[in-house]
């Protein structure tokens, strides 16, 4: 982007009057949100999945309120997770029910966004005439501050069920990597827990097909296994992540 100054190419077009302003979508971690902010002066706005599960990853709430405290309006991507967090599974399922009514789940997780003073737009798909009623409806009652401290506490505990479900206890230190063979290791069981967290395939697949460093390029080496801090068994569980998602014919 820098060699091709494509940010010049941009002010440009702003002068020229073909854009308006200049911002970018993002998918990475923190410290590379981090470096894009600070490394131009005319960002406008920022792009950026967050949600209530995705606290921590990518840009996550550290990034939604830095990018904020720099001046720029941040708009959300994937509010409801592709849907996840608006038809939960059934033990989430159950910590909804306490609401009897009062909110529905992808309200709920619309709220937590809108609740935040950093947030500029969210933009949530919607695949039928009910969806956007429902989402004009939500918007209409949003707020900062409006969701109860019950309604967090709520949430808290909706993120902590689902976080239980996951089937390899991962915390993407990044001790096993690099991988002699150049598996992405974090990525492959994250990809595996989020399909089981979610109980959905769908798009777990979409990103493996998609994603370097696959699992099926694992030998059974060992010499991840020797420094994970959690003694996982990772040459047991990259042919079975391989497997499962690999999408189904």
């Amino acid at each position: 982007m820098l060699d091709l100054d494509i940010l010049g190419r941009a002010e440009a077009a702003v002068r020229d009057g073909r854009i308006g302003h200049i911002g970018f979508s993002f998918h990475d971690d923190f410290e590379a949100f981090k470096e894009i902010v600070d490394g131009y002066d005319s960002w406008t706005m920022c792009l950026i999945q967050h949600n209530y599960m995705d606290i921590e990853n990518q840009a996550g709430t550290k990034g939604l309120q830095y990018a904020a405290s720099k001046g720029l309006a941040v708009a959300i991507m994937e509010p409801l997770l592709g849907g996840n967090l608006a038809r939960p599974v059934d033990p989430v399922r159950e910590i909804f029910d306490e609401l009897r009514g009062q909110r529905t789940q992808a309200d709920l997780a619309l709220q937590w966004l809108w609740d935040q003073p950093e947030v500029s737009v969210v933009l949530s798909g919607m695949s039928s005439m009910e969806q956007v009623v429902e989402n004009v409806r939500s918007a209409s009652e949003s707020g900062i501050g409006s969701l109860s401290p019950a309604e967090q506490q709520l949430i808290d505990r909706v993120r902590e069920k689902f976080n239980e479900r996951a089937a390899i206890s991962c915390t993407r230190c990044g001790y096993c990597v690099p991988c002699p063979n150049e598996v992405d290791i974090p990525a492959m069981l994250e990809l595996y827990n989020e399909g089981v967290i979610y109980d959905d395939w769908t798009a777990p697949r979409f990103k493996y097909m998609r994603t370097p460093g696959k699992a099926e390029a694992c030998d059974q080496c060992g010499e991840c296994e020797e420094k994970c801090p959690q003694g996982l068994p990772i040459s047991e569980w990259m042919p079975k992540v391989h497997e499962i998602l690999t999408p189904q014919k």
